[in-house]
């Protein structure tokens, strides 16, 4: 009794006593209060005001506190830097608080590595240590505010509540119409992050400029050799999707100065419009002419002052009837009706994976492989669930159910035929030759391979372009927007839908509105070792951190 009353006295005051101790709940609220008047400071332009508050944020032990949560958690939390250091336990967690200082900060090199790119070429990746992470992080606190609140209307890419499906109805509403632009600007920058200006960096973020320009000029080591970075900002740090944004944030309101704001008797004489995600973008406009010679120009002086080129061989100008493809489906009119449909080329890329999973792995379960690509199958569909994908998802399923029946035949070479349908090919309802295995331990029923074709095709909902969600005024939408989305990404299972409309959206130990990118855990309030049973009236979710901690309390406690 003592001890839980003492963990609940610590957990309210600003210093806890131990990881599992903090109070989540106020350490959110704290942050959040600080970065609602740093959108506001910075609404107003009022930057010496966004700098102090920023200067606040950091130096705060909630900030903290939240930035090792967030990079002990994500799915790089495993993965070390060059110091070969993960902060798995509670305890170095806790130890870590201490080493967030700016004082004496010095970044370590970047560990790099390569990534496969889809043309066949590499992408380096550099992956920091998990000080510099949780560093990056705690500055993301203070800097995201203000790039949400400076941020091009039309930007989706690397923000938050904002997708691909967003920016792809964005491209749907200005080229759908009769009376819509024609032809569009296919932009890519070459080697965005790569090549971005360190000076026009540290001349215009709106941050710590000392500790920005340690970041940048960290370099990284590869076969052991120390390398400087002259230009560009790391893939791989959690800051620099930010940075890589508010570079190419401004070049919407380029473009309205010059051919005029949308709906205004300018744009409707030139209809250009823009649409960014990350560093790919497009630009409608009445004709080829204008494109290419009155808005490439622009855009090629906007990308020249922050040291960026548009590279020659992907930079393309369409007509929309030959379509286009972008974020990886295809935007086309036929015989002038708009239909977006996952692109050939991303189609083949997802079979590619199966079909390469598959030759790798000849020999393991059938249970091993249908667990393997359920998650694949449910990730791709879910992608492209929002677009004309029905036709697509069927030609999916007939090319998986092939190279499974090859898979199967491989194995058992000397079967015939009727006895490899038999074993491994059920009929479900409706449904005949759906790839399947029996239960592992003795549990009755089978596993099954998920049907794309069983994918429902939804409509998405796009966020309103202005919205921010660090304005007080914008908050009720975010918090409708947010359960809208995790009622369609929960719409399949009913059990943990009801829990969670239960708990009002929100995990009930930091209170924090749960997203549908969120990971978490059922948790049982009676354990099942005490008795407890797996009725929903029995379960609550909660955020894998927030579940640890009600654990290690009730361990205390016993």
């Amino acid at each position: 009794m003592h001890t839980s009353m003492k963990m609940e006295v610590s957990a309210s005051s600003h210093e806890a006593e131990q990881w599992h101790s903090i109070n989540w709940e106020l350490m959110y609220r704290r942050v959040r209060g600080l970065q609602v008047r740093i959108a506001k400071a910075t609404e107003k332009s009022d930057w010496r005001q966004v700098k102090r508050l920023q200067r606040m944020l950091t130096r705060s032990f909630a900030a903290k506190v939240i930035a090792i949560r967030r990079v002990t958690e994500n799915r790089g939390k495993n993965t070390p830097g060059v110091d070969q250091e993960t902060w798995n336990t509670p305890a170095l967690k806790w130890e870590a608080i201490n080493k967030l200082k700016r004082k004496g900060y010095q970044p370590k090199p970047l560990r790099r590595v390569y990534i496969p790119k889809a043309n066949g070429k590499r992408r380096p990746l550099g992956i920091p240590t998990m000080r510099d992470r949780a560093m990056q992080a705690l500055y993301l606190l203070a800097l995201e505010p203000v790039s949400e609140t400076t941020a091009d209307r039309n930007s989706y890419g690397f923000r938050p509540n904002r997708s691909c499906a967003d920016a792809i109805e964005q491209c749907f509403v200005n080229l759908s119409r009769k009376a819509s632009a024609q032809w569009v600007l296919e932009g890519d920058i070459k080697g965005c992050f790569d090549f971005i200006g360190h000076d026009w960096l540290i001349a215009n973020i709106p941050m710590d400029k000392a500790v920005l320009k340690k970041w940048l000029k960290a370099g990284f080591m590869e076969s052991g050799k120390l390398n400087p970075t002259e230009s560009g900002t790391p893939q791989g740090g959690i800051i620099s999707p930010v940075l890589a944004n508010m570079t190419l944030d401004g070049l919407e309101e380029v473009l309205e100065s010059h051919f005029g704001k949308k709906n205004t008797k300018a744009s409707y004489k030139t209809k250009v419009n823009y649409v960014r995600y990350a560093d790919d973008f497009i630009i409608t406009g009445i004709s080829k002419e204008l494109l290419e010679h009155e808005v490439l120009p622009i855009v090629k002086v906007f990308m020249a002052e922050r040291g960026l080129q548009l590279s020659a061989e992907k930079t393309l100008i369409t007509h929309i009837e030959d379509g286009f493809d972008f974020l990886g489906q295809n935007l086309r009119k036929y015989n002038g009706k708009m239909l977006i449909k996952p692109s050939n080329k991303n189609v083949k890329a997802f079979l590619r994976n199966i079909r390469d999973y598959l030759n790798c792995h000849k020999t393991v379960p059938a249970s091993a492989v249908i667990a393997k690509l359920n998650p694949m199958i449910r990730g791709w569909c879910n992608y492209h669930r929002w677009i004309c994908a029905s036709e697509a998802f069927k030609y999916v399923d007939y090319r998986i159910w092939k190279m499974l029946w090859q898979w199967c035949r491989r194995i058992h070479s000397n079967r015939r035929k009727r006895w490899i349908k038999d074993k491994y090919f059920k009929t479900v309802g409706k449904r005949n030759w759906v790839f399947s295995a029996p239960r592992l331990n003795g549990d009755e029923g089978h596993y099954r391979l998920l049907s794309a074709a069983k994918v429902k095709i939804d409509k998405h909902v796009k966020i309103r372009a202005t919205a921010n969600c660090y304005l007080p005024e914008d908050e009720q939408y975010f918090e409708r927007l947010k359960m809208q989305r995790l009622k369609k990404s929960l719409a399949g299972n009913m059990k943990l839908w009801k829990i969670v409309e239960r708990q009002d959206f929100k995990c009930t130990v930091c209170s924090q509105q749960f997203n549908s990118k969120d990971d978490w855990d059922v948790h049982h309030i009676i354990r099942r070792v005490d008795g407890g049973s797996d009725n929903s009236s029995n379960l609550m979710v909660l955020h894998i951190n927030c579940h640890r901690q009600v654990h290690s309390k009730q361990f205390m406690m016993a």
